[in-house]
């Protein structure tokens, strides 16, 4: 895909897909990383993550990154006063891949 005429603010490109996890337990009252990995996806990359199925009790998804390429960062949090682990299984991903780095610091 060619790049547009804007300096600022475009993505290149976006996809929706999925892909299959299986999470570590999270500690009690704690957030935690984990990485997965995803083929594709690269440093700067924008991703958001949900699960298909309900997601165990006490269990939150927090940030999402893309902390090195093909690797997938999500922070779990356990909000219960045991060891929790996040649901296995198909994950949705909304991934978006900017025109250009690094991004404008502002709106205009």
């Amino acid at each position: 895909m060619g790049s547009t005429t804007l300096a600022r603010g475009n993505i290149l490109e976006e996809k929706l897909f999925s892909i299959s996890i299986t999470p570590v337990a999270v500690a009690a009252n704690t957030t935690a990383e984990q990485s997965f990995t995803v083929i594709g996806i690269s440093v700067g990359d924008y991703i958001n993550i949900a699960s298909s199925a309900a997601q165990t009790a006490g269990i939150i998804i927090g940030n999402c990154r893309v902390s090195a390429t093909n690797t997938l960062t999500v922070q779990f949090g356990n909000f219960t006063a045991q060891s929790a682990t996040p649901v296995a299984g198909t994950y949705g991903v909304i991934w978006g891949a900017p025109e250009q780095l690094p991004l404008d610091s502002n709106a205009l």
